[in-house]
């Protein structure tokens, strides 16, 4: 495709997706982050005991106006982490870097931190953005 009009390249890329959409699960980030493998490693390092209602999540966060680099949210809530997203992006109790910068939810990393207990969701959430932060990661959220 290279050197092709961008027109059908578009057209191309449709195709594709309208074919292997439902073949590509949720937990798999739509663009490459270098730092995907130490977000994983790092959030592996945290368990809850107790189920509950209260999920952990990440959003990536595109900083290209700034220096081009992409960074991360960490959030918590009783709803599911695209749900959660959707909201950010729709102004409800939006998180400003969410609704400016946030471009996917980050799935994979946190799916063992699903319907935990609201005291373990946010002391993992504080937790978290920490050690990501200490990483090398540029984190927002976490509070």
């Amino acid at each position: 495709m290279r050197g092709a009009m961008s027109i059908n390249i578009e057209r191309a890329l449709e195709q594709l997706w309208a074919c292997a959409a439902a073949s590509i699960p949720d937990w798999l980030p739509m663009r490459y982050i270098d730092w995907l493998p130490t977000a994983y490693e790092t959030s592996l390092k945290f368990t809850a005991s107790a189920k509950g209602r209260s999920n952990i999540y990440l959003v990536l966060l595109d900083f290209a106006d700034r220096d081009g680099s992409y960074g991360v949210y960490v959030g918590m809530s009783k709803y599911s982490p695209a749900q959660r997203f959707d909201q950010h992006k729709a102004g409800i109790r939006a998180a400003g870097s969410v609704l400016k910068r946030g471009i996917e939810v980050l799935t994979g990393p946190t799916m063992h931190l699903q319907y935990i207990k609201r005291s373990e969701a946010e002391r993992i959430e504080g937790e978290l953005a920490l050690a990501l932060a200490n990483a090398g990661l540029r984190v927002m959220g976490g509070h």
